[in-house]
């Protein structure tokens, strides 16, 4: 089979757009305000934006269309590492083989105790990890987790992130309800890909790794995650556009795009030498966000607690509609009895209930819906009825009961007294009024001790 990722093509689209002028710029920027997304082409050109009057066009843009297609709404979730055994030893990751770690895979019982623990927390939303080993991290284990998830308690989605496998391997990850599968390339240079990974290990196969989203979706996974982890590549400019050739591919062999992109920035862990990245500053970091959020209007933009809260508050603004909040990146991480040292180092090492309230003062909406997942508004489904807006009259109202909840529940008075009348006005927001008058009974229900209503 050919590679949708032709390397040659990508430098020869980034230098021919090396020299793109003001206004081969401007022309993109318009067709950005169209709210209607950007070619991989249109991309490489606005990543040549230097002018400072541009870039502040383009985070304008950028920031104008989350709030039209997401509005205040940003979704929260923690990560839940379930085992640092792994075959594989990529340079970048603290669990990689070569570590001197003490390794660990949670039992059954030790999942529902952490379960308890997020749930006390007052998670709703899961994204579990684990390194790649098939023999301790088997997908019969792997399912065997998710099904204790959510028996466990009041856990209502959980993402799976695991190695690439094979069609049979995610049919049984369908089986057992996963909500989005994902999966980074890492990087799309497959020199560097070679380089990062070996020649011994089961991540050295790059084509394996690259075609793992086409197999999730023909074995019937319909919300599937993609990313790079910037910082690898020797050029971030090829990884990005290799990402949103990525997501046409998805687009056009399957009719949906990736579910949601995550932007991880290589950080500083266990045996990882930082020196030898090309670490993304800030500025870059910020453009890189809002490009994505202009050519990929309808995708999901994720960023955890790798940055630090004052960069996540500003990263909200120019696309970001998910992030992570009261993270551990150690096995067993939310009991006093984590094993084990973190994937990774946290930027972010707030609470939730601190990150909510911060939310909130800067005028967003929290967010622990699950509604369109468990009412089987997914892959095209879900694609097409955010391309028309319809999604927003369900997420928008949702949002608000479930962040009644949890501050009903935290039993905060401060964040109650911030959250109350935050969201009496977010109700007036909606305009249909079908729909505020069943979101003000169901208020009222939550109230009374209801819980888990949704539209």
């Amino acid at each position: 089979m050919e590679s949708f990722i032709n390397s040659e093509y990508i430098r020869n689209l980034i230098k021919e757009t090396e020299n793109a002028s003001y206004d081969d710029i401007e022309k993109v920027l318009d067709k950005a305000s169209l709210k209607k997304g950007l070619s991989h082409q249109d991309v490489a050109i606005l990543l040549n934006i230097k002018e400072e009057k541009q870039l502040e066009r383009l985070h304008q843009i950028s920031f104008d269309l989350k709030k039209t297609i997401y509005g205040d709404r940003v979704v929260l979730f923690a990560p839940l590492y379930l085992s640092n055994y792994c075959v594989n030893n990529c340079e970048y990751c603290g669990f990689k083989r070569d570590n001197n770690l003490d390794r660990y895979r949670l039992t059954l019982d030790e999942v529902t105790k952490e379960v308890k623990a997020l749930e006390k927390i007052g998670h709703k939303r899961l994204a579990i990890e684990f390194g790649e080993d098939p023999i301790n991290n088997n997908i019969d284990y792997v399912t065997d987790v998710i099904k204790t998830i959510y028996a466990a308690g009041d856990i209502r989605r959980v993402n799976v992130n695991i190695a690439a496998t094979t069609v049979e391997e995610y049919k049984k990850l369908k089986d057992a309800e996963i909500g989005t599968y994902i999966l980074f390339q890492e990087t799309y240079d497959k020199d560097k890909y070679k380089e990062l990974h070996g020649t011994d290990s089961l991540k050295s196969d790059y084509d394996r790794q690259l075609y793992a989203h086409h197999r999730a979706i023909e074995a019937g996974i319909d919300d599937v995650g993609g990313g790079v982890l910037f910082g690898l590549a020797n050029d971030y400019r090829f990884d990005l556009i290799a990402l949103m050739i990525h997501d046409e591919e998805l687009l056009d062999k399957f009719g949906v795009e990736f579910h949601t992109i995550s932007f991880p920035r290589i950080k500083p862990a266990e045996g990882v030498n930082l020196s030898k990245y090309n670490t993304i500053d800030d500025e870059t970091f910020m453009k890189i966000v809002s490009i994505v959020r202009v050519a990929k209007p309808l995708v999901g933009m994720i960023v955890s607690t790798r940055e630090d809260h004052d960069m996540r508050m500003r990263l909200i603004n120019q696309g970001i509609s998910q992030i992570s909040a009261n993270s551990s990146t150690s096995v067993g991480g939310y009991e006093e009895d984590n094993h084990g040292k973190e994937q990774f180092e946290l930027g972010d090492n707030l609470t939730l209930l601190e990150t909510i309230k911060d939310l909130i003062k800067h005028g967003n909406l929290p967010s622990y819906c699950t509604a369109c997942y468990r009412m089987g508004r997914t892959g095209k489904e879900f694609h097409d009825q955010v391309e028309s807006l319809k999604i927003a009259q369900m997420c928008h109202p949702n949002a608000i009961l479930t962040s009644l909840e949890y501050a009903i529940d935290s039993k905060d008075k401060e964040l109650y007294d911030l959250a109350y009348p935050f969201l009496i006005e977010q109700i007036e927001k909606i305009k249909d009024e079908q729909i505020k008058d069943k979101v003000k009974g169901y208020f009222k229900r939550i109230e009374n001790g209801e819980r888990d209503l949704y539209i």
